[in-house]
């Protein structure tokens, strides 16, 4: 028979694997055992591989380096690599676990924007200094002029693409808020589960 002791030890061991916040190893198993099932299903009701790879391929991305937990140290975040400094002023702006970053549709949505607009600047800060450099070398200036023909064509394209393909791009933006989504529902639930173990010890 075991002992009172190790008794106690295992169901304590048992509620912090039930009750504690799902770690980013649990929350990748997740994202890689739903997989499956949401490409099979994508494919069922849109009957289209396309589709199914965008869906997917926006779920992973989302499931592994773009969801929530951008907003503090985590795996998402250490996967970017040397890149992942893009993502420092998105975590001192963010309080974890807000509904800016966990929110449904709403989180994705600001990740998309703030990668978008970061870029944006980027791209305008290395046109700034192209025109510098080029200032200081008495070249002809045409950095604007190549940077307003370029953006044009940028714009034209895209546009043609969502016109072509307006069902792929559907999918990659389904598949990003539905790997957001599969983090916060696991996050919320374990939530919801202490804070009702928390009302049945207060009564």
């Amino acid at each position: 028979m075991p002992s009172t002791s190790k008794i106690v030890l295992a169901s304590a061991r048992l509620r912090t694997l039930l009750f504690a916040m799902p770690s980013g190893r649990t929350h990748d198993r997740i994202t890689l055992w739903s997989l499956l099932p949401i490409a099979s299903t994508t494919y069922l009701l849109s009957q289209r591989a396309s589709v199914t790879l965008f869906l997917a391929g926006g779920y992973l991305f989302s499931g592994l380096m773009f969801g929530p937990d951008l907003d503090t140290h985590s795996s998402q975040y250490r996967r970017w690599g040397w890149l992942r400094w893009i993502w420092l002023p998105y975590r001192r702006a963010m309080r974890h676990r807000s509904l800016w970053s966990h929110g449904v549709v709403i989180g994705t949505i600001g990740r998309i924007l703030y990668l978008v607009g970061l870029v944006g600047l980027l791209v305008l800060l290395g046109l700034l200094v192209w025109e510098i450099s080029l200032w200081l070398s008495d070249a002809p200036n045409i950095v604007w002029q190549t940077a307003q023909q370029g953006i044009n064509f940028g714009l034209v394209e895209l546009g043609r693409s969502l016109q072509t393909y307006p069902l792929e791009w559907m999918g990659a933006l389904v598949g990003l808020e539905l790997g957001s989504l599969s983090h916060s529902i696991s996050d919320w639930l374990v939530s919801a589960v202490k804070r009702r173990q928390r009302s049945k010890r207060v009564k």
